[in-house]
């Protein structure tokens, strides 16, 4: 089936004369279990905001299309992520290698080398450069994974269908954005396919993207310590939790609401619904061995993303949606 895309011209239905409605009037199911989808009582549809019948009717196949077009979205750059990850660890552990290396080049016993001229000289200078083009490697893995996470952040608040133009004329369009204030975009709050309202998508949406959030910031705190490590002293890179990783990315943490307008800083990282108590302090610039261990397990680990949840999510939405989303 063609998924469709809110960013494509708005679908132009044909309105036909009102016959008996096959909405059901049961509650909402929420995920994973049986009972109502929890709805906000502030945010619940006024009588003005449901769409008359032969509108629903027409709204509900828009509404269907979209949701199946970006729930698809949402699961390839799920994958984008993943890889851009890979990468990232990868570059972090040749960086890590070339480091230690580098610093314990002094005391390393060279064996039938030592004899060799400026050997050990050398062979640091190749180690601090394969430290250096690491360093960039990773800062542009993370660069891409800010970038996976924003498109993320956008889909999941893409999930409405909107009228577009007025609901009198005989052909009916809809778009991706709203026109009109009344229009909540979820179509009076009906069922969309079997059980699941609009919002009970962009609930599992939201849950789902959240997870990619904490987990960016996290990798944020593990960037900013790997791109600081130096054998130096005093170090080359002196860089801050406050410092900007590169143009313009305060802005792109800023959409998804990790960078304070208040501290002008990005927010520390923090585990699931945990407050962060985490210093503004300046980072370990020449940590051991162990300390670098911890920090590409951390990485791997991926403490803030629950991968059973984010299975368990996809499948849900796809059987509500009768699709495989992979």
């Amino acid at each position: 089936m063609a998924m469709a895309d809110p960013t494509e011209p708005p679908t132009v239905e044909t309105l036909c004369p009102e016959t008996p409605s096959s909405f059901s009037s049961s509650p909402p199911l929420s995920p994973k279990s049986a009972t109502p989808c929890p709805q906000n009582p502030t945010q619940s549809p006024s009588p003005s905001s449901v769409l008359p019948t032969p509108l629903a009717r027409l709204w509900r196949p828009t509404a269907q299309r979209n949701l199946r077009n970006q729930w698809s979205k949402l699961a390839s750059y799920r994958q984008q992520w993943a890889s851009s990850s890979s990468t990232a660890r990868s570059h972090a552990t040749a960086l890590v290698n070339a480091y230690l290396s580098l610093k314990y080049m002094p005391s390393m016993e060279l064996g039938a080398l030592r004899d060799i001229p400026n050997i050990k000289k050398k062979a640091s200078q190749k180690l601090f450069k394969q430290q250096v083009l690491h360093q960039g490697k990773l800062l542009s893995s993370y660069k891409h994974m800010v970038s996976v996470v924003i498109h993320m952040v956008n889909i999941s608040k893409s999930m409405k269908c909107f009228l577009k133009g007025a609901s009198s004329s005989p052909l009916v369009h809809f778009s991706g954005y709203s026109e009109d204030k009344n229009d909540p975009g979820d179509g009076g709050g009906i069922l969309v396919f079997q059980f699941w309202t609009i919002s009970c998508f962009e609930e599992v949406a939201e849950e789902l993207v959240q997870m990619f959030i904490l987990e960016l910031n996290l990798k944020r705190l593990l960037v900013v310590e790997l791109l600081s490590i130096s054998c130096k002293v005093p170090p080359l890179n002196s860089l801050h939790w406050s410092d900007e990783l590169y143009p313009g990315e305060f802005s792109d943490l800023s959409i998804c609401n990790l960078y304070s307008e208040e501290t002008c800083k990005p927010v520390y990282p923090r585990l699931n619904d945990q407050k962060s108590e985490m210093p503004a302090a300046r980072f370990n610039q020449q940590p051991d061995h162990d300390v670098l261990q911890v920090y590409l397990t951390t990485w791997l680990a991926e403490v803030n993303i629950d991968s059973d949840r984010v299975d368990e999510i996809f499948v849900e939405v796809g059987e509500e949606m009768h699709v495989t989303i992979s």
